[in-house]
């Protein structure tokens, strides 16, 4: 997929927390392959971007702080992808409080404070657009991962609050919700020949297939507002 031609041509910077690796790297080779300037927010050194910047999406203050400094030095953000996040397995009873706050201080609280700190500023402006990624978990549950399902539909949740908040302002907030993908995420028992063949594609989702997904929604001229999209190779049909 390439972005659809229009009278003004791609520009602008993307800011991809957790950009240092998977979906967040995938996708911004994708949007830079477009002429887009990118900026990494993540706590691990990440290449080809633009501007590497060490941050915890967790700290509002350092969120802002990494903001304040993109836009000084790549200029206006018009693109805003949250992949910052973690997953491991556990059922409910062996998560403890600290392992539920991590959880949702990471994606939750992260991708909160991200769109709080960049929306404003797009909508100042009249343009923008902001994937968040969710999970197919977050659709049908995870029998050994509540805490990472229940804080992915919380990002679900959040996106289509702050979709209908935007609306008419210019900027266009949707999720993508991933199934099963080749990332450092994906746990060894999810790429056994088992669990492959029972997906409907017989195998996992690659990364830039998930960031055309992203690009689709942030440069095609669409209408898409609260969208939730998911790219799971059948895994939820």
């Amino acid at each position: 997929m390439t972005a659809t031609t229009s009278s003004e041509p791609l520009a602008g910077v993307a800011v991809i927390t957790g950009a240092a690796s998977g979906l967040g790297a995938a996708t911004a080779v994708r949007l830079r392959r477009e002429g887009i300037a990118v900026a990494a927010l993540d706590l691990h050194p990440a290449r080809d971007v633009d501007l590497a910047l060490e941050v915890d999406v967790r700290d509002g203050e350092a969120v802002e702080r990494a903001i304040d400094r993109v836009e000084h030095e790549l200029g206006a953000i018009r693109y805003l992808m949250t992949a910052a996040g973690v997953y491991e397995l556990a059922p409910i009873g062996g998560i403890g409080v600290d392992g539920w706050r991590r959880m949702f201080a990471i994606h939750i609280d992260g991708t909160a404070k991200a769109c709080r700190s960049v929306y404003p500023r797009m909508r100042e402006r009249g343009v923008g657009a902001i994937v968040t990624i969710g999970s197919e978990l977050a659709l049908m549950g995870d029998p050994e991962a509540a805490h990472y399902a229940a804080a992915k539909g919380a990002i679900h949740a959040l996106t289509k609050s702050l979709a209908a908040e935007a609306a008419r302002s210019g900027v266009r907030v949707n999720c993508v919700a991933p199934g099963p993908a080749d990332t450092p995420l994906l746990k060894p028992e999810m790429r056994s020949p088992e669990y492959v063949r029972s997906l409907v594609l017989q195998r996992i989702v690659r990364p830039d297939e998930v960031a055309e997904t992203v690009a689709f929604l942030m440069l095609e001229p669409n209408n898409f507002v609260g969208a939730v999209l998911s790219p799971n190779a059948g895994a939820v049909v």
